[in-house]
């Protein structure tokens, strides 16, 4: 017996139940599926804040529109499509969700050193991407008969990823998704976004072009990935010890030539190792008598480090933001700074 048929047995007693206004058996058949629908929408918006807001909204669609499931499909593919359509209606009248990259040009080695600075330029305001913390993926490996347990096993919730994902239009990103995440058939969403399959085919294909334009050099595309290994986390290991120590020789040998760094919500980002080194070289972590304390996390699949600073006169390190770092090849292939306010979904002590 496969897992669909399994789980269609488990559900045809609770949905009676649910369908004559039991609200405890409804939480008990919904919430099995609460993160990997908040997954979903976060990749579809682009936003922590945003995907839990989308996920009581399509758990009170669902409850309300409960009578009205039939049961020709499984409960989770019908909680996936109001999902679906709760975010494609977010999405009307939301901004795109940005990283610095998509705002302001680079800072490069030629980069005159007074606009290298530590206070960025002004910018109009801006929706900025969120990361996701691993912790909350919590999805078991895949199996044959468990499709959608690729969801958080693939490259597909690397920031790369996302930040590549809000750049399709909603409904291409929504057909993207549906197949090459969640593992449905063009005739599938078709029939549950109400298109032709000709429309899905033609949307999937430009949403495919457009993704390799903006995935990292050499992704062709988002095959299964195993979790931050050990030699990623050495790498983590290393960048937060220098990271205290404030040395920029330690932390710019731990680059890639072609290494970037962005620093949301600044409009700010460094183009290369040389022109990294020479922002931490004129501002180092202990810059103006700071310093800091990191802590290791994982965001997004890749390893991170929650950074803690303690600046003259105070009592205590206080978080100040969380850095994700792309590895590849034992090197930093990408930062990226988040402030603290746009991590609140990380549960992180505000002191230490």
């Amino acid at each position: 017996m496969d897992r669909e048929t399994r789980e269609r047995i488990d559900e045809e007693a609770a949905l009676a139940t649910v369908r004559a206004g039991d609200q405890a058996a409804f939480s008990a058949l919904s919430e099995r599926h609460r993160r990997a629908l908040r997954v979903h929408c976060y990749r579809m918006l682009g936003s922590f804040d945003d995907a839990e807001d989308a996920v009581q909204e399509t758990m009170l669609r669902a409850w309300r529109g409960r009578e009205g499931f039939e049961g020709r499909s499984l409960f989770r593919t019908w909680l996936y499509r109001i999902a679906t359509n709760t975010c494609l209606n977010a999405l009307e009248s939301a901004p795109r969700r940005a990283m610095p990259q998509d705002v302001a040009a680079p800072i490069t080695a030629a980069t005159p050193a007074s606009e290298s600075r530590a206070t960025p330029p002004s910018a109009p305001e801006v929706s900025w991407l969120q990361p996701y913390p691993d912790e909350l993926l919590d999805v078991p490996a895949p199996s044959a008969d468990q499709p959608e347990a690729m969801v958080g096993t693939r490259q597909t919730i690397e920031l790369a990823f996302i930040a590549a994902l809000q750049h399709l239009p909603p409904r291409p990103r929504a057909i993207l998704i549906l197949s090459d995440v969640v593992g449905w058939s063009a005739k599938e969403i078709a029939e549950r976004l109400e298109l032709s399959v000709a429309s899905v085919t033609s949307a999937l294909q430009r949403a495919h072009a457009t993704m390799r334009t903006k995935l990292p050099t050499g992704r062709r595309d988002w095959a299964p990935s195993a979790p931050v290994t050990d030699a990623q986390r050495a790498v983590l290991q290393r960048f937060m010890l220098a990271w205290e120590a404030s040395d920029p020789a330690q932390l710019t040998s731990l680059l890639r030539e072609d290494a970037r760094w962005a620093m949301p919500p600044a409009p700010l980002w460094f183009d290369g190792r040389a022109a990294i080194g020479n922002m931490l070289r004129l501002f180092p972590p202990n810059f103006g008598s700071r310093r800091f304390k990191m802590v290791a996390t994982a965001a997004n699949g890749q390893p991170a480090a929650a950074a803690y600073l303690l600046k003259p006169g105070d009592g205590a390190y206080k978080l100040s933001s969380l850095v994700l770092l792309r590895v590849e090849a034992g090197e930093i292939a990408e930062l990226t700074t988040f402030s603290a306010e746009l991590c609140a979904g990380f549960g992180l002590a505000a002191t230490l």
